[in-house]
């Protein structure tokens, strides 16, 4: 009955995907462990078991003047909601062509697809092999006391001027950003101005890596060569 009644209540959209996705779970070295919905891998009565651990993705599109895509999440996700994120944030699903090992491909994969999704950019502007993989963040982190999130969190860089026609069901707004002004948006956040609230994966990426990647992109000390990174 408590999951007819919250399930009652999601926008439509997000009810398909919650209950028709299927992440795939993964134990803390990403080995694969099986698969669930993706309804029951963010509810925090799962996570509380250990057993809601999953793959998924942060993808950080730079344009060619170095300024990093962010979005909002729309008002009707189910997890975080209205919050400041990067460019796009989701799952790899249980499906073969994005559960393939080699060079993360099923993760790249999952990123052109969903980059699509929400952002209509479309593939032959994020091609797969110019997805680079920088590393992987574990977090864990509640959305509210119903909601959360487990994961373990592919960090994509993709740069490349592409054409942005957000899906109103997935995205409120989105924004560039040089480096200045996200420092000036963290500010914000911090003191709770104007309501802006960041997601704490992107926070934590924020924190620990982003501006010295960022440095490095600016300064030529990073390229990328068929999806590999060269530093």
């Amino acid at each position: 009955m408590g999951t007819l009644a919250a399930a009652d209540n999601m926008d439509p959209l997000q009810k398909r995907l919650m209950f028709e996705d299927e992440c795939i779970l993964v134990d803390e070295t990403d080995a694969v462990v099986g698969h669930d919905s993706k309804y029951n891998c963010h509810l925090m009565e799962t996570i509380n078991t250990g057993k809601a651990l999953h793959r998924a993705f942060s993808v950080f599109l730079f344009n060619t003047k170095f300024e990093l895509l962010l979005q909002q999440r729309s008002a009707t996700k189910v997890t975080f909601p209205l919050v400041w994120t990067n460019t796009c944030c989701s799952h790899p699903l249980y499906r073969e062509s994005e559960l393939i090992k080699e060079n993360h491909l099923g993760v790249r994969n999952a990123a052109q697809r969903k980059l699509f999704d929400e952002l209509g950019i479309v593939a032959k502007d994020a091609p797969v092999d110019q997805f680079t993989c920088l590393g992987r963040i574990l977090y864990r982190a509640p959305s509210d006391g119903k909601w959360g999130e487990h994961e373990l969190d592919y960090l994509l860089f993709l740069v490349g001027d592409v054409n942005v026609q957000p899906n109103p069901e997935e995205v409120a707004d989105v924004m560039y950003v040089n480096k200045e002004q996200l420092k000036e948006l963290l500010k914000k956040a911090d003191a709770g101005d104007e309501g802006i609230k960041l997601s704490p994966w992107f926070r934590l990426v924020v924190d620990n890596f982003l501006f010295e990647w960022w440095d490095k992109l600016e300064n030529g000390f990073i390229s990328f060569v068929n999806g590999r990174l060269w530093i």
